[in-house]
């Protein structure tokens, strides 16, 4: 298992650049290929490499990614290690040790039937590309699993908070700042007043937070665009119903100036209704396999398991390696706990397609 985590560790895989994923996609297929027996599909859009085997008439996905944060060239300065029972290297974590584990544990399956494996590779970018993907794989499955790494301590991600995004332009009218500001329509003001307004949207465990910002010319010149990207996410589908609401309802305050909002919800939160069976499941199998009892986490970061539990599957996460520092220096992934982790995937696996209830 660590020689098939380094083989993928070392063909590096920015999700930003699209000749890196197709390569990485050829390793991932080729090591599928080896522990499945059967090639995948190469699923390109908008040239975006997406890997995807079906066995059967699926009942049970098993969803990751292998697209990473990490720029090219990364290697050098956060090069394959491992040492003291610790792997390092840039996606190790986040995700490439749960698509080892993934083809591990399937690899110990009597039968593949009913068995479908979905590998994208544009996960840290939005899933732009293969989300309809995700959504038509899951939908009307008794499970979805997701090999996303774990939460602290080895925890299972039984809910996610859902996502929005926003780009908000503001266009209002040049001037002399010296001269005749008078003349002008201060787009910087107007923005000035939209972050305030934005920034109370927030209630509960909702979060909405303004991020970027850009805007402006020159020193000497009134501003006559100004642009802000807001970050948004919920613990429920009514609160991503009730930000967008609030975000297109926004109205300029500054006289002359005008508003332009884009973007919106990109995944729905993965609710924790939606993992309650799955996760009681794996408890039971878990102590059974002595491995200890499960721990749970909800956390405010999204994944494409939130598409899989949006349409109505069954969704457990965060059954992927066991470490820390996803997107940091510090990155890393416990060798030891792989075994276990995939011996509690291949188990779901097989409660699942016996029959075993998950809602």
């Amino acid at each position: 298992m660590i020689e098939d985590v380094e083989e993928l560790v070392v063909c590096e895989s920015f999700s930003s650049d699209l000749e890196a994923v197709a390569r990485s996609a050829k390793v991932v297929a080729a090591m599928g290929a080896r522990y499945l027996g059967a090639e995948p599909e190469f699923l390109v859009i908008d040239g975006v490499t997406h890997l995807r085997w079906t066995f059967g008439t699926p009942r049970v996905l098993l969803l990751g990614h292998h697209d990473t944060v990490w720029p090219m060239g990364s290697l050098k300065t956060h090069p394959w290690s491992v040492q003291d029972g610790v792997a390092r290297g840039p996606g190790v974590f986040d995700m490439k040790a749960g698509i080892v584990q993934t083809f591990h544990a399937l690899a110990g399956l009597g039968s593949l039937d009913g068995v479908s494996v979905l590998i994208t590779g544009d996960e840290e970018v939005g899933s732009i590309t293969s989300s309809q993907l995700i959504e038509d794989a899951a939908r009307g499955l008794d499970a979805t699993f997701v090999t996303e790494a774990s939460a602290d301590g080895g925890a299972l991600k039984t809910a996610r908070k859902g996502t929005s995004q926003y780009d908000l332009k503001v266009y209002g009218k040049a001037a002399h700042a010296g001269l005749e500001p008078e003349k002008g329509a201060n787009a910087g003001i107007e923005l000035a007043h939209q972050i305030l307004a934005i920034s109370r949207m927030g209630a509960g465990a909702t979060t909405v937070t303004p991020t970027v910002l850009r805007g402006g010319t020159t020193l000497n010149t009134v501003p006559a665009e100004a642009e802000l990207g807001v970050d948004v996410r919920v613990a429920e589908l009514s609160e991503q119903d009730r930000v967008d609401a609030l975000m297109r309802s926004l109205a300029p305050v500054v006289p002359g100036t005008r508003l332009e909002v884009l973007g919106g919800p990109n995944r729905p939160p993965l609710e924790a209704s939606m993992s309650a069976g799955l996760y009681a499941l794996a408890q039971e199998l878990a102590t059974g396999l002595g491995l200890g009892p499960l721990t749970s986490a909800s956390v405010g970061g999204a994944s494409d398991g939130n598409f899989t539990a949006g349409v109505g599957c069954p969704t457990l996460d965060g059954l992927g390696g066991v470490g820390g520092g996803a997107h940091a220096d510090h990155e890393h992934v416990i060798v030891a706990e792989m075994p276990g982790r995939t011996a509690l995937l291949r188990a779901l696996v097989e409660a699942v397609l016996a029959g075993r209830t998950t809602r």
